[in-house]
């Protein structure tokens, strides 16, 4: 078997701390099979990082990376219209770098993590060449989908045109169940951490190494400064914690176009003085912040299995988080506590609630990385080997 990986979701000399959860997936994977990997980057952030300073990427748009080879074609679409053409857009921007791995690589297997556009391109693509397609769902491309009526229309073509549909949580897997992919075509397969980077480890240490000072409760939060996120919601939360005199610090790793809308909100609730945006960091530096802080909190609106939830767990820190999207099927890894999104009172709560009791039973740890592509790779095997290229299902 070769794996050909199709995805937006993967690191990129403009964005190296993109996705980084599907970097370590692909790099597991690369261990077993031969893998490469077609990683499109946005026009947008490209001409962004441009404008910066960063270097242009080298002539043919292609790099070895983590010993696989990947190529950057440059994705070109209109920004934020024209949704239910995102397809077309990503089918032609990549269309050269896979006939170039077709020549060159001879995949048997292509594999899209993420729905549409990517998933949608990748069946036009294994169908014209004959190579099955086996999608990844992680949750915002299935579960938010009906945002945009068109772009849930192009999203239910390509998952039931895909041989196989592999979900990251029961609950992702009943929604795409409703959108009529076939159940003997779906498997759930939870993601997993690598254990040999995320887990226990001194407090005082870890806080020494992030450059902590102080004895003052930490709340942690990693993720994109988006709306999903619903930092926001947090922020107001930590406003009623300042308001009942709860002494803590709020560290935010992450950035997104909310950041300076964040900020103003910060300092609108006098919370600027305990609350710290740090921008991006690197992966290697997370488990640290994990075993530094006290709580992590995921306030989201929406999710299905966030990997941030695993390797918070495995690194022994509570979380709290709300009760969305497959969540609640990992409540028992973590020492954690459950609350409805969108309430700022109860969140606080929950909040004053660990940091002035912090619970102390133990909890089941997450299963690691390499199990999770184990099971992965025996999904794909399950894949017909005898694929004729047929006319795509996606119009």
């Amino acid at each position: 078997m070769r794996v050909l990986a199709m995805t937006n979701l993967y690191p990129n000399p403009f964005q190296p701390q993109r996705a980084t959860f599907n970097r370590h997936r692909l790099q597991i994977l690369g261990e077993s099979l031969p893998v490469r990997v077609i990683a499109p980057i946005a026009w947008t952030e490209e001409w962004k990082a441009r404008r910066s300073g960063h270097p242009a990427l080298p002539a043919g748009r292609s790099l070895e990376f983590d010993g696989m080879t990947v190529a950057h074609p440059r994705y070109l679409f209109p920004p934020k219209v024209g949704r239910s053409w995102y397809g077309r857009f990503y089918l032609k921007s990549v269309e050269n770098a896979f006939a170039k791995a077709l020549a060159e690589f001879r995949p048997t297997l292509l594999f899209a993590p993420w729905a549409y556009p990517d998933g949608w391109a990748a069946v036009k693509l294994g169908r014209r060449a004959g190579i099955p397609v086996v999608i990844q769902c992680h949750g915002s491309d299935v579960l938010l989908s009906d945002r945009f009526p068109s772009r849930r229309k192009r999203t239910v073509e390509a998952v039931t045109a895909a041989d196989g549909v592999v979900a990251v949580s029961r609950d992702i897997a009943e929604h795409l169940t409703a959108m009529g992919v076939a159940p003997e075509r779906l498997r759930v397969i939870y993601d997993g951490v690598d254990p040999a980077k995320f887990h226990p480890g001194s407090k005082s240490e870890a806080r020494e190494r992030v450059g902590l000072t102080g004895a003052d409760p930490v709340v942690l939060f990693v993720g994109n400064l988006v709306p999903v996120k619903a930092v926001d919601v947090l922020l107001a939360a930590c406003g009623l914690l300042l308001r009942d005199g709860l002494t803590f610090r709020l560290i935010a790793i992450g950035e997104g176009p909310l950041r300076p809308k964040l900020e103003a909100q910060t300092a609108t609730l006098g919370l600027s003085d305990r609350v710290r945006f740090l921008g991006s960091v690197p992966h290697e530096k997370l488990p640290d912040w994990f075993r530094a802080s006290d709580l992590f909190v995921l306030p989201s609106h929406s999710e299905g299995v966030p990997t941030v939830l695993l390797e918070a767990s495995a690194c022994g820190t509570p979380w709290v988080a709300s009760r969305v999207g497959g969540i609640p099927e990992i409540e028992r890894a973590g020492r954690s506590k459950l609350v409805a999104p969108d309430t700022p009172a109860e969140l606080a709560a929950a909040i004053r609630g660990h940091l002035s009791a912090p619970a102390t039973e133990g909890a089941a740890p997450p299963r690691t990385a390499r199990d999770a592509v184990r099971e992965l790779i025996a999904f794909f095997e399950t894949m017909p080997r005898d694929h004729n290229p047929l006319k795509s299902p996606c119009k």
